[in-house]
């Protein structure tokens, strides 16, 4: 299975940079340095192509929304007009459809909610990220410098500055709140029996606001 983007963004940030660097040197080289900075580039592509599909779902949505509430509005005068014909019952089911369409708009504010809250992770494990990279490429130069220094015989220091594990700290609190919460909730199963249950009363509301909005467009029509 694929490793999912917060995983991976994650798995980036839980290494200290002086974690790296240690591996460096036991490798006798910056290679290790140099392929952790790439894999934070590639990660930082995927998160910025994440968050443009998801900026253009929660976009799709409203789009979507806005439709159905201007047809639920067009069904309203659909109804008066049956009425005034004398089809009740294409007055009903003009209120009916209308019902749906609003059900319909109101599950998709759930789904932009879901969209706003993903795009404040990601732009949040986007900085993070950006912070980090910064932050190994500071090492990796440091690190290049000792090693020059070491080698023309100088007396300048031989590990980088530790000061990188200190400034990654605020940027890897910030993404672990962004990430709290970041799990499902399951969903509570039940019997078939019930479930047919709870429709029938889905139903039986639904029923209830059909009579009701025609009972008020019978007073609009009459007054």
């Amino acid at each position: 299975m694929a490793e999912s983007i917060f995983a991976r963004v994650s798995r980036l940030l839980s290494a200290t940079v002086e974690d790296t660097v240690d591996r460096m040197e036991q490798a006798g080289g910056d290679t290790v340095m140099r392929e952790a900075i790439r894999e934070a580039d590639r990660a930082i592509d995927q998160v910025k192509a994440e968050l443009e599909s998801t900026m253009a779902r929660r976009l799709q949505a409203a789009r979507q929304q806005k439709m159905l509430t201007e047809r639920a509005e067009e069904l309203t005068t659909k109804a008066k007009f049956a009425l005034g014909e004398g089809r009740e019952d294409l007055a009903e089911a003009a209120l009916s459809r209308q019902i749906d369409f609003e059900a319909q708009a109101k599950k998709l504010d759930a789904a932009q909610q879901l969209a706003r809250e993903e795009e404040r992770r990601l732009e949040d494990g986007l900085t993070a990220l950006n912070a980090r990279k910064r932050q190994m490429e500071d090492a990796l130069q440091a690190y290049l410098v000792s090693r020059r220094e070491a080698a023309g015989g100088g007396d300048g220091p031989t590990r980088p500055n530790r000061s990188a594990e200190k400034k990654v700290d605020a940027a890897e609190q910030a993404f672990d709140r962004a990430m709290t919460g970041a799990g499902g909730v399951g969903i509570a199963r039940a019997d078939a029996d019930t479930i047919n249950r709870v429709a029938e009363i889905d139903g039986m509301q639904k029923s209830a606001t059909i009579a009701q909005r025609l009972a008020a467009l019978k007073a609009q029509q009459a007054a």
